[in-house]
């Protein structure tokens, strides 16, 4: 087993722990970064439902989007080149996130249903989209936030 597959191992883990899709990716990178997986998971956790469950962005992508910030974002003795870069690197997962799932919308790729309605949210996890649909979306995220870090 390679190291993606170990992180992508971590973060099923995490979610099927009671994490959310953000915090699942997130803080499975953070060993790349000497920071604290907790840290980590309390930053990630209002990203979780495509955000605050507003269903917006994927919380796996948020996730991914962070951790790509960690390494390339600009920081307090950055250069503008530093967000240019962050900014390339997180429109190129989000397109390949949406080439393979669609999209990047958290609703969207839940089909359709609105967690925030009761029946809709009855739905969801009659259908057991967490488990059949949540996992492949963390799953992807980290992937492809690995082979972003990793300049694969």
């Amino acid at each position: 087993m390679n190291t993606t597959e170990k992180k992508q191992q971590l973060a099923i883990a995490t979610f099927q722990s009671g994490y959310n899709c953000a915090q699942s990716v997130l803080s499975t990178f953070s060993i790349n970064f000497g920071l604290e997986r907790d840290s980590l998971l309390k930053l990630a956790s209002p990203f979780g439902s495509g955000i605050a469950k507003t269903q917006e962005t994927c919380g796996a992508v948020t996730g991914a989007l962070m951790a790509i910030g960690l390494k390339y974002g600009k920081g307090i003795n950055g250069k503008e080149e530093d967000k240019q870069q962050a900014y390339a690197l997180a429109q190129k997962l989000m397109t390949e996130f949406s080439s393979i799932h669609g999209c990047t919308n958290c609703k969207k790729l839940l089909n359709d249903l609105d967690m925030n309605n009761e029946s809709e949210m009855a739905k969801i996890k009659e259908l057991d989209l967490f488990n059949t649909h949540c996992l492949n979306y963390i799953q992807t995220a980290v992937k492809l936030t690995d082979q972003i870090l990793e300049n694969k």
